[in-house]
């Protein structure tokens, strides 16, 4: 899976906002690139008759590695960045180190209207009933109003609703459905965060990337079977991985790299909001809603924290 059950694509940013460590600067449209770390990147090869990407009838073709090659800006979609961002990702490119202290001045309307329409049309309203048909008319207003919420600290998270999906063995999956409104400031804070933790996750990572996919993982996959000299294969999971996570070790590993408190403030009031099921409320002591906007990328966090060293479990 390379996307979240809320959101149909990366949303691009055309905001003004201060490069890391600048003052005001005007807006410039540009991409942002990264360099993969001691990873595959699939290279689509041209076919026979000269269609690049297309498939032969052998199958997908094989890829070659290239280390150098952008991985997740420009997609297809030709997604672009607002210069604050832009400094955001420099920096935290040159720097591994760095805690970002100031972020949320990145979050502007149109980041938020940005967020707003590249969640999916027809996903399941959380407990507010509200559907994204319903939230565009009057969408500016709505907002402008979400933006000073946000900004003041007067935003409050809604409690998830508790929905049930049956897996192949039977069981059945715990799915949280957020509130539009917190939809919409999750994706916007996943777009921020995403230029810090893209510089910090590994090349071969290719889940809930921006412009990774789950071919472009099976293409990574087959050219290092066919190509390198492989011993054995390990297939491991995390069993109930977001049901008991543990939200104060999720807010350590954060702080690792996210020192703005107004930030780390809104992903404690979505971890501590609790879900609604069958009209009733309950505490989540432990765990993050499965099918949220943010919480692949918590996973995400964690393990990049994970392997970047034991010294950041040793200093917290």
């Amino acid at each position: 899976m390379h996307e979240n059950r809320e959101t149909s694509k990366v949303p691009a940013t055309k905001h003004r906002g201060r490069t890391a460590g600048e003052g005001d600067s005007r807006t410039a449209r540009v991409y942002i690139f990264e360099e993969s770390d001691s990873g595959i990147v699939p290279v689509n090869h041209s076919n026979k008759n000269g269609k690049p990407g297309a498939e032969s009838e052998e199958g997908r073709p094989l890829i070659k590695e290239n280390t150098h090659q952008p991985n997740t800006y420009p997609t297809q979609s030709e997604n672009r960045v607002s210069q604050g961002l832009t400094g955001v990702r420099k920096a935290a490119r040159e720097n591994k180190e760095m805690k970002f202290t100031a972020l949320l001045h990145h979050m502007t309307i149109d980041l938020l209207r940005e967020s707003f329409y590249s969640l999916k049309r027809k996903a399941s309203p959380g407990v507010d009933g509200v559907r994204w048909k319903e939230y565009e008319p009057g969408l500016e207003g709505q907002l402008i109003d979400l933006h000073r919420r946000v900004h003041r600290g007067a935003f409050r998270a809604t409690p998830s609703r508790r929905v049930y999906i049956e897996k192949e063995d039977g069981r059945k999956r715990p799915l949280g459905i957020a509130a539009l409104e917190d939809k919409i400031v999750q994706q916007a804070v996943v777009t921020i965060l995403n230029q810090i933790y893209e510089e910090d996750f590994l090349g071969f990572s290719y889940g809930f990337r921006p412009g990774r996919s789950q071919h472009q993982a099976l293409d990574a996959l087959s050219y290092a079977l066919l190509r390198r000299k492989v011993n054995y294969v390990l297939d491991a999971d995390i069993r109930g991985f977001f049901d008991n996570l543990d939200k104060s070790w999720l807010i350590k590993f954060v702080e690792h790299r996210v020192a703005d408190p107004r930030i780390l403030r809104l992903i404690q009031k979505w971890l501590n909001a609790g879900v609604m099921e069958e009209g009733k409320w309950s505490e989540t002591t432990t765990g993050t809603p499965q099918g949220s906007v943010i919480t692949p990328l918590t996973q995400k966090v964690i393990l990049a924290v994970w392997a970047f060293g034991s010294s950041v479990l040793g200093q917290t």
